[in-house]
């Protein structure tokens, strides 16, 4: 066994383990399912007229389990491997222990180039084939791939259609449900001076029959304590474009108003809040709003939501 081959088997099997999820079962049945057959050049000549499935099994990293795209790697006895994975491995095949080096093998790329396979989220309603290379461009943007879970509390790794993740937000997050296109929330926290721990709180609402989710949070700004809300779309950008959103916050005979656009839930939660598109009231403002002696946020946040004509 070559030095340090337990720790690569090990990391190997677990890479496995770490793959094996939706994606994983979609890439693999991309092939398949396809009727098609192919003639196939390998390292060692023709390998005659081979079946889709055949050509999956080529492509197949035999780490990840994924299909390969270029660069695709090979030791100096054909074995192959992706990219990300050669660096898993430590540079080691990981059929044969061989040192990979930085051998391509041009030959399985092109017969790559010649494949054409439908998208993965087919199950999911999107039916247009793609040439291999274009296929995995595609999908980073097809419509009818699942969303991620809007729940910024945790890591939440849900994946799934609208109707799907309203039902987990409320069943698995507790989140609480509101019907309406106008809304007023009053957000108490006893030490509002506890801005570091970044504290947040999520409300969904039904309105024109679909979902909007609210988000409010503090966090910082550079240094500066900073609370922030701001409206998420549960569907696509070019549905969240449809309709505008207001937001005020208000006391002691002042207000403080913003509007604007709801975004994506294909953007993160992250990504919409570190660009500060959004209602974001400082520290000292929203102690000012809540009134008495400045000890406790008693924040009260108004909106409202219509479409555009």
């Amino acid at each position: 066994m070559a030095p340090g081959g337990g720790g690569i088997c090990k990391e190997v099997i677990e890479s496995r383990v770490a793959f094996a999820d939706y994606d994983m079962v979609t890439l693999s049945a991309d092939l398949r399912g396809s009727p098609s057959r192919k003639t196939v050049t390998g390292l060692c000549g023709n390998l005659g007229s081979t079946s889709a499935n055949d050509v999956h099994e080529l492509l197949e990293c035999p780490v990840c389990v994924n299909l390969m795209y270029p660069p695709i790697y090979q030791c100096p006895n054909g074995h192959t491997v992706c990219s990300n994975c050669k660096t898993r491995v430590h540079n080691c095949c990981p059929t044969c222990r061989n040192d990979l080096g930085n051998i391509r093998c041009l030959a399985l790329e092109k017969v790559a180039e010649s494949l054409e396979l439908p998208c993965r989220y087919q199950i999911l309603g999107c039916h247009d084939i793609f040439p291999y290379y274009s296929k995995l461009k595609h999908e980073k943007n097809c419509r009818f791939r699942p969303y991620s879970c809007p729940y910024a509390g945790a890591e939440c790794s849900v994946t799934g259609d609208i109707p799907f993740l309203v039902t987990h937000l409320k069943n698995d997050h507790k989140v609480d449900m509101h019907d309406g296109c106008t809304f007023n929330h009053r957000y108490v926290k006893s030490n509002p001076h506890e801005v570091e721990k970044a504290t947040w709180m999520l409300t969904v609402f039904n309105c024109f029959g679909r979902q909007f989710c609210l988000h409010f949070e503090s966090f910082h700004i550079g240094i500066a304590p900073v609370y922030m809300a701001f409206l998420r779309f549960m569907g696509d950008e070019d549905e969240a474009r449809q309709f505008s959103y207001s937001l005020e916050v208000g006391g002691s005979g002042r207000k403080y108003m913003w509007q604007g656009v709801p975004r994506s839930i294909r953007d993160s939660h992250r990504k919409v809040r570190d660009s500060q598109d959004g209602l974001i009231i400082q520290r000292n403002m929203a102690l000012f709003f809540s009134g008495g002696d400045r000890q406790e946020l008693k924040l009260k946040v108004a909106g409202r939501i219509w479409k555009e004509q």
